[in-house]
């Protein structure tokens, strides 16, 4: 792959990780995301040029804002450097065609709502709204698999999602599924297609459980602590985007022709 480009990727993928921590932000503040111009959380001083280099602002700041000297919350550069690591590994994975497209919006879509679910518990439906339109409309462009799949998809996943959130809320008699898991499973079909689609939720929820499990052995989860599934589903969805036709081929291969 070519080392410029891959450079070029990273590096957009900054000054988008950027723009993706505000909008993050604001649309859980019900805020717009254009105006006004990025500003201190604190003091409200209108940040300068200098002040929104992406990570490097940060560190050269020292984690602090210019001019009131209250901490700049580290997840800015976190939110930055995945998005500027996440845009490069995706090139390199699929290289340059049409369907580097769709899996950078796909990417941008996850990073904003594991913000927002990390934050608030919640995945705001303008987010989802922007993420099923735009993906609706790159796979007219971009489409490995037939239309009607991934449409169909749509359905699929958030159909089963729904379906799990009945009978476990049944059972544990509480709810156990937020509506916005739910309606982000529409948009994670769009981009998956069917069979991409049902391994995904396998995958997230195998993250989840592991990641559920770790923290209680460690003692740091309390009985009725809730936890986010919107992370656990982008991380899910991501996995599958890059690797699941592969694990798909090696089950069969593995399992079906042994």
């Amino acid at each position: 792959m070519n080392l410029l480009t891959t450079m070029l990727l990273f590096l957009s993928g900054l000054l988008i990780g950027s723009f993706l921590n505000v909008v993050a932000i604001r649309v859980l503040a019900g805020q717009s995301i254009a105006y006004p111009p990025s500003r201190c959380a604190k003091c409200e001083h209108t940040l300068g040029s200098l002040d929104l280099v992406p990570v490097f602002s940060y560190l050269f700041l020292r984690g602090l804002c210019r001019y009131c000297k209250d901490p700049i919350s580290a997840r800015y550069p976190i939110g930055e450097l995945a998005t500027g690591i996440l845009f490069a590994i995706t090139y390199l994975i699929l290289g340059l065609q049409r369907e580097l497209a769709v899996a950078l919006f796909v990417t941008c879509i996850l990073i904003v709502i594991t913000q927002t679910d990390l934050q608030s518990l919640r995945i705001p439906n303008a987010v989802v709204a922007v993420g099923i339109a735009g993906a609706a409309l790159l796979r007219l462009w971009s489409h490995p698999l037939p239309l009607w799949n991934y449409f169909a998809a749509m359905f699929v996943g958030s159909g089963i999602l729904f379906l799990i959130g009945v009978i476990t809320g049944h059972l544990l008699k509480k709810e156990t599924m937020g509506g916005g898991d739910v309606k982000l499973y529409a948009f994670i079909g769009i981009a998956l297609g069917i069979k991409l689609t049902l391994l995904s939720l396998f995958a997230a929820s195998v993250c989840g459980l592991v990641f559920s499990w770790a923290r209680t052995l460690a003692g740091q989860r309390e009985r009725d602590a809730v936890i986010p599934f919107g992370p656990f589903i982008a991380l899910g969805a991501l996995i599958v985007y890059y690797y699941g036709d592969q694990v798909i081929a090696w089950y069969v291969d593995r399992f079906l022709y042994a």
